[in-house]
């Protein structure tokens, strides 16, 4: 295991850009926790909450454009609210990913790219084994693409997977086509205590960043999910519990926020098992989110 400050430095400094801001937040999802699509209002309150919370969170991660409405009922939220998004393409199912462009283009079209932070091509495809690694790239590539014929070329545009899927060397296609790599973590199902959880963050992000670099030096890893279960089964060494993911938040969450582009999962799904949101029903934090 890596640990402590002499890990931490370079472990930053190789993930960081050459500026000293980062954007930081949380994913959030197009539906409400009862299943319900979310409204432009709903949209607005998440916005409106996380800018409340102590981190003044500014930016979220979408997992997709088009289901929902994503973000024809997101955006005009993010815009009223100063909010940027991390936009994410779903990739899998042909059809699913022409909707998905189409509700991107659409998008741009009407607001312009002042709201976008990045595009994710996909999340955790190569992890689920839904598509090839050369085929992904090629849609990264499309991506790009599509939005440099409407005067976007400055939109960097990434795939988001699990470190698991970074270190494997059968994806390196897709790392090459990337402008970004978003790395996906959790201790919590390596079956890990929380307090080796951060040990095991730590190590797996240097994983991810060591595989980058050995195939395309430079590129940016940024944190796109981790986080603590505060409720539902043991996995393992690791218990869900409020206390545990306060643990966790104070180690991971404070570090990461001063050191990568970093997306915290998730804010609120208390009807999921294991739940990860940190928020309750009454949008109120379940515990201390300061750093």
């Amino acid at each position: 295991m890596l640990s402590h400050l002499a890990v931490l430095v370079p472990l930053i400094l190789s993930i960081s850009t050459p500026s000293a801001a980062y954007w930081k937040g949380f994913n959030l999802p197009a539906n409400l926790p009862a299943g319900a699509c979310k409204t432009t209002q709903d949209w607005a309150r998440d916005f409106s909450v996380l800018k409340s919370l102590p981190g003044q969170f500014t930016s979220a991660r979408l997992f997709a454009s088009s289901d929902c409405g994503t973000l024809a009922n997101a955006v005009p939220a993010a815009l009223a609210s100063n909010a940027k998004l991390l936009v994410g393409v779903w990739a899998t199912d042909n059809a699913h990913y022409q909707a998905e462009k189409t509700a991107l283009l659409q998008a741009i079209q009407q607001h312009g790219t002042g709201w976008i932070n990045a595009v994710s091509v996909g999340s955790e495809d190569l992890y689920r084994g839904d598509t090839s690694a050369g085929g992904l790239a090629s849609q990264i590539r499309e991506v790009k693409s599509l939005l440099c014929e409407r005067g976007a070329c400055g939109v960097e545009v990434g795939h988001v997977d699990t470190w698991t899927a970074w270190v494997d060397p059968k994806n390196e296609d897709v790392i090459r086509a990337c402008d970004f790599v978003g790395h996906d973590g959790y201790p919590y199902w390596e079956g890990v205590s929380v307090e080796q959880g951060l040990n095991a963050f730590r190590t797996n992000l240097e994983k991810t960043r060591n595989a980058v670099n050995r195939v395309k030096p430079g590129t940016w890893v940024w944190v796109t999910e981790t986080g603590w279960p505060v409720t539902g089964a043991s996995f393992g060494l690791a218990s869900p519990s409020v206390a545990n993911a306060q643990a966790y938040w104070k180690s991971v969450a404070c570090e990461s926020f001063r050191g990568a582009h970093t997306f915290w999962y998730t804010t609120q799904d208390y009807a999921s098992s294991p739940s990860f949101g940190v928020l309750g029903p009454d949008f109120k934090p379940l515990y201390d989110l300061s750093c």
